[in-house]
């Protein structure tokens, strides 16, 4: 648990995929001892490709009408649209990937627990070849208990910071899903997982468990477009941006 931590809400952004990226980093810069942590929940535009910080372009992706956007943290590609996601920043988080992953982990299962449905954690090792991040379930990931991966999540950290986030398919676009990964999409989750119902879920979870403390109901400074691009450059990278940028997913 990180009880005790004053911590920041901003409003949800439904926005395209290099305003959201843009953000998700931008939200690393804004921790500070008065505001340690940082959450937000958003969700995308249009169905949009998002490809793990070191990844390649993905083949069936060229000739489809799809948006491709780069993540600062790595991993396979994620194609968005019909699912909720979350990012959250820590200036003080737990020692080590692990232990930061099965902490906040464990709030997002309590989330699900909450509307009906059990998560395990994954235990498949990470295929660098595997090029849909749904394709398989490491421990970073949720599964269903009939192995459907459901939440899958990767970190970027920054001096001893860390920017988590992650994508919950909830209605996921079937068809272009199977036309890019070869494979079928992840089943659409019960009509109790309305977007508004999992966020306001987790949201509780985190004032009552996570971080036992109310949220500071924050507003964006300015256009979160503007905002979005002091970062976008850097999240839109192929390679590392530096020794202190260390993608993990």
């Amino acid at each position: 648990m990180i009880h005790g931590q004053r911590w920041g809400l901003y409003p949800d952004l439904n926005s395209s995929g290099s305003v959201q990226m843009g953000l998700d980093r931008w939200m690393l810069g804004q921790l500070s001892e008065e505001q340690p942590v940082l959450l937000r929940f958003y969700q995308w535009q249009q169905p949009t490709l998002s490809l793990g910080h070191h990844q390649g372009p993905l083949p069936n992706s060229a000739g489809l009408d799809v948006p491709v956007v780069r993540r600062p943290t790595g991993g396979a590609a994620v194609l968005h649209g019909g699912d909720l996601c979350y990012a959250i920043a820590l200036a003080q988080p737990p020692r080590g990937q692990r232990r930061a992953y099965r902490l906040l982990n464990q709030w997002l299962q309590a989330g699900f627990a909450h509307l009906g449905s059990a998560l395990i954690d994954g235990n498949s090792e990470q295929q660098r070849r595997q090029q849909n991040c749904f394709g398989q379930a490491t421990e970073a990931d949720l599964v269903d208990p009939l192995g459907i991966k459901r939440i899958g999540s990767a970190q970027l950290w920054q001096r001893g910071r860390l920017l988590q986030h992650g994508s919950i398919p909830l209605q996921p676009p079937a068809e272009l899903w199977q036309q890019l990964f070869n494979e079928p999409a992840p089943p659409a989750l019960p009509e109790a997982f309305s977007p508004n119902r999992l966020r306001k879920v987790l949201v509780q979870l985190a004032e009552q468990w996570l971080l036992g403390s109310k949220p500071n109901q924050l507003a964006w400074p300015e256009e979160p477009e503007r905002l979005a691009a002091i970062t976008s450059g850097k999240a839109a990278t192929v390679s590392a941006t530096g020794p202190s940028d260390k993608p993990k997913g």
